[in-house]
């Protein structure tokens, strides 16, 4: 009986390391999805002429969950009218961003590029969707020399804690 309990607490705190290490590659990615979406929409808003929701619609067809969720909750609120692009971006940011692994350095640079939003002609909305592209490649090498650094470490920990406590308990 003592053995499955090992087994199983050794099992729990592996699970906890891979899971610690999935979220370090997960940021990695997402951030490199948040970037081709600005880049998208970028496109959309100054070559296609494309209206804010439009745009932010076919962008949520074309990203992966939950990046795709943002886009698509903040089209849902703009089409209803009762919000401008600014407040619409923000509260879609609050709902979507706790299913991200991204971080609050990230939440603020979206925040700021949601001042912006729909306020300003094309080329200095053009200027402001560049700006945060700059930050988010800046936090994107920020994450991956996290990601370098502490996936394998991740890991590994959770692995040796398992074999600690066991240790400790036996």
């Amino acid at each position: 009986m003592k053995w499955i309990g090992a087994v199983c607490i050794i099992l729990a705190t592996t699970w906890s390391g891979f899971e610690a290490s999935r979220l370090l590659r997960e940021r990695t990615k997402q951030l490199r999805q948040l970037k081709m979406a600005l880049q998208a929409l970028e496109a959309e808003i100054m070559y296609g002429h494309t209206p804010l929701i439009d745009a932010s619609l076919r962008l949520s067809q074309q990203l992966s969950r939950p990046l795709s969720w943002l886009f698509e909750s903040f089209a849902q609120k703009l089409q209803k009218g009762t919000m401008n692009a600014r407040q619409a971006w923000e509260e879609s940011l609050h709902e979507v961003w706790k299913m991200t692994a991204l971080k609050e350095g990230e939440l603020e640079i979206m925040k700021q590029f949601g001042e912006t939003l729909g306020q300003y002609d094309h080329e200095i909305q053009q200027n402001y969707i560049r700006l945060t592209m700059v930050h988010l490649e800046r936090e994107e090498g920020d994450a991956i020399e996290q990601q370098q650094r502490y996936e394998k470490m991740m890991k590994s920990l959770g692995v040796l804690t398992g074999i600690l406590i066991v240790l400790l308990l036996i």
